[in-house]
């Protein structure tokens, strides 16, 4: 069993996905990506029931969030708990007036490429933040590393940096398929170092699997620029990849089929 710096890595490691329509969003990216930290960190592979459960516990919700959680158990046998949310249709790709802020901490060596299941570092830290804020990890010399809830961008005209995937942080799913939908789009991207002062200078936005693209309004208290071209282009480009509903539709309208507020069919 590796270990690490902030986490215990006896509470095993976890995937949060969204869930539309009774549909766990990009579930098999999410369990490749459990199944490649269970045999690096315990050399054991994913539970054989732990998709199927999923899939199950996901077909009852509208629109929520799904956490998968994969732990040693007695015997060393890994065991899995799957658990479901319900969150409101304002949390999905959220509009500017609903940016957040963010408040920066600094984590040396970061979280690093796992998604542990303890998270008793990150509600330290947001305990100490301003209530609404959300930490931004930072490591000690300066870098930009990843937000509590998602991986961090910076957009400018006509190009797009996020930091490296470099062991610090988590490579997001979210993460890739923004950079895929970017390049896509004939977008500028480059994975590099990030400062706070890079950041102050920029938009920037998070990309999460349960919320997509958040624009963030602040950093440190300091307004940051207001949404922009290349975040709208990556956010619709998102978008249409995880809802299944024409762009400019609220995501509530996806859940159970609605359409104009009302049930289908």
């Amino acid at each position: 069993m590796r270990g690490s710096p902030h986490a215990d890595p006896g509470k095993g490691v976890f995937e949060t996905m969204l869930v539309l329509d009774g549909r766990p969003v990009e579930l098999d990216a999410h369990m490749e990506r459990l199944a490649a930290s269970l045999a690096s960190l315990f050399g054991a592979e994913l539970p054989g029931q732990a998709k199927a459960e999923s899939i199950e516990r996901a077909s009852t919700v509208s629109l929520g969030k799904l956490r998968v959680t994969v732990a040693p158990g007695a015997g060393g046998r890994m065991e899995t708990e799957v658990s479901t949310t319900e969150i409101g249709p304002e949390q999905v790709f959220p509009p500017p007036s609903r940016g957040i802020s963010l408040r920066s901490f600094v984590v040396e060596g970061g979280l690093g490429a796992h998604k542990w299941a303890d998270r008793r570092l990150l509600e330290r830290v947001a305990a100490t933040a301003a209530t609404g804020e959300v930490p931004l990890l930072v490591d000690a010399d300066g870098s930009a590393l990843e937000a509590a809830r998602g991986s961090v961008f910076l957009a400018g005209q006509g190009w797009l940096a996020t930091p490296p995937a470099d062991g610090r942080i988590l490579p997001g799913i979210s993460r890739r398929q923004a950079i895929e939908v970017a390049r896509g789009e004939g977008i500028e991207t480059r994975e590099q170092g990030l400062t706070l002062a890079d950041l102050r200078h920029g938009e920037v936005f998070l990309a999460g699997s349960v919320r997509g693209i958040e624009p963030v309004r602040s950093l440190d208290g300091v307004e940051l620029a207001p949404q922009g071209t290349v975040s709208k282009r990556v956010a619709a480009g998102l978008r249409r990849r995880w809802l299944p509903v024409p762009q400019g539709e609220a995501a509530v309208v996806a859940a159970g089929g609605r359409r104009d507020g009302r049930p289908a069919g």
